[in-house]
């Protein structure tokens, strides 16, 4: 009787859908909004997903990112992105994932949050900003609307030029003990 040989059969690699692309760049935003990857890394990283035509591709360009937000094992529904400051500047323009909610806080810098060409994933985005020393400034895109109620000042100001109904629709809560915020729709 000759010995039988086992051979390693090599499993092909299984095709990734625009939907699984779309997931990994979804993930990717997310990432550089949580400070993960830096502008440079985001544009190689959105490069290679969306060119990428297997899992195995896919989940190389994501293997150093925690699961949350926008990862396999997160809830988009209950997303949540700090961004943090002590004195310079926080600045969110472009095309861009918008968390459910965002927080800001920035001791003594400014904030420049152009939503204008952001993606919503929800209809109601909450921001909530803390800001003892710094000002905000919030764009918004043609339709969208926001609620000021919830932020509180004590030697600044709140200037909101947007509607009150639309989609989406931004609720703004926190703090701005000196500084000034100003909300207003897209001009372009």
């Amino acid at each position: 009787m000759i010995p039988h040989e086992e051979t390693a059969a090599v499993a092909p690699l299984v095709r990734a859908s625009d939907a699984d692309r779309d997931r990994t760049v979804q993930r990717l935003q997310v990432a550089f909004a949580e400070g993960r990857l830096t502008a440079g890394e985001l544009e190689l990283r959105l490069e290679r997903a969306l060119t990428e035509r297997s899992h195995d591709g896919l989940r190389a360009v994501t293997s150093d990112l925690p699961d949350g937000p926008g990862g396999p094992a997160g809830d988009l529904a209950d997303d949540t992105v700090r961004l943090r400051s002590k004195g310079g500047s926080i600045v969110r323009e472009g095309e861009w994932r918008v968390p459910r909610l965002l927080r800001i806080d920035s001791k003594y810098g400014k904030v420049r949050l152009d939503l204008s060409r952001a993606h919503f994933p929800h209809s109601e985005v909450d921001i909530e900003l803390r800001l003892p020393y710094g000002s905000a400034t919030i764009i918004l895109p043609a339709g969208a609307s926001a609620d000021v109620d919830g932020v509180r000042t004590k030697w600044g100001s709140v200037k909101c030029e947007a509607a009150r109904t639309g989609r989406p629709h931004v609720r703004l809560t926190g703090d701005l003990a000196y500084g000034d915020l100003t909300i207003r729709t897209s001009r372009g």
